[in-house]
């Protein structure tokens, strides 16, 4: 319950109406104050309280911020195989303007939805194990436009001081069973996990960071240690649990095709 005393933090959530969005807002309602971002509403509730802002243009995107705690940023362009003026216009140029207003508005701390893509060059090469502090090595431009990201947020905090903590999220999906690449179980982040480290990425005392979030699958190639000692994230799901299907272990790590990430 809100008191004067203890009352909910206000969070934007951008692009809350996307897949990671809905998962947001449904399981993070309870414990703050949601405003919610788009384009296009996919629910009851949000066919009346979604905010619409064009990305590209600052003053809307300032006009979000009013008494905003923290920013949860998920809105941009999406896909691996997004051409350069999608990530331009969404993914850099889109981005700094949250950033930029998130500071002028005075907001105390930014999650940004970085991408396993921000380092895919090493799942194409299969050179695993992948940890947070290897140099970034993008897949593709969009995930060159997450290196990009996570660049201008660490400028932001050394120079601004705001928190921002970036999450190299996995593949989010209700059934890992939908995929049938090993790569892609092994990246696997369940709608449960996905709230449990962005919850962990608000309220964790650490002021800035880049993270892995996946869950807990036997499989996965990506360190998340500094996700489980400093932002103090537990997942509890993974996808043998999930999927009912053993994993089939094979030393080094079942291969990647060649064209990841492309569509198979």
């Amino acid at each position: 319950m809100t008191t004067t005393d203890h009352p909910q933090r206000r969070i934007l959530i951008t692009g809350a109406t996307g897949g990671v969005g809905l998962v947001l807002v449904d399981g993070l309602r309870d414990e703050y104050e949601i405003i919610q971002h788009g384009r296009t509403p996919k629910t009851p509730e949000q066919e009346k309280v979604l905010r619409e802002a064009d990305l590209g243009q600052y003053d809307e995107v300032l006009a979000l911020m009013d008494g905003v705690d923290t920013v949860v940023h998920l809105a941009g362009s999406a896909s691996p195989e997004s051409d350069w003026d999608d990530v331009l216009g969404a993914n850099i140029i889109g981005f700094r303007n949250v950033l930029e207003a998130a500071r002028e508005a005075g907001v105390r701390r930014f999650v940004f939805a970085s991408s396993n893509h921000a380092m895919g060059m090493y799942d194409r090469r299969e050179q695993w194990p992948v940890y947070p502090d290897m140099l970034p090595s993008g897949d593709s431009l969009y995930g060159v436009s997450k290196i990009f990201g996570e660049a201008l947020g660490r400028f932001y905090h050394e120079e601004h001081g705001i928190d921002f903590i970036a999450l190299r999220i996995g593949w989010m999906s209700e059934n890992p069973a939908e995929a049938d690449e090993d790569i892609l179980h092994a990246m696997w982040l369940s709608p449960g996990d996905t709230v449990r480290v962005v919850r962990a990425a608000i309220e964790a005392p650490v002021r800035f960071g880049l993270y892995y979030a996946i869950s807990d699958n036997p499989n996965r190639r990506w360190d998340i240690t500094n996700t489980l000692l400093e932002l103090g994230y537990r997942p509890q799901d993974g996808w043998t649990e999930t999927a009912g299907g053993p994993e089939k272990p094979v030393p080094g790590g079942q291969d990647v095709r060649d064209d990841w990430p492309a569509e198979s």
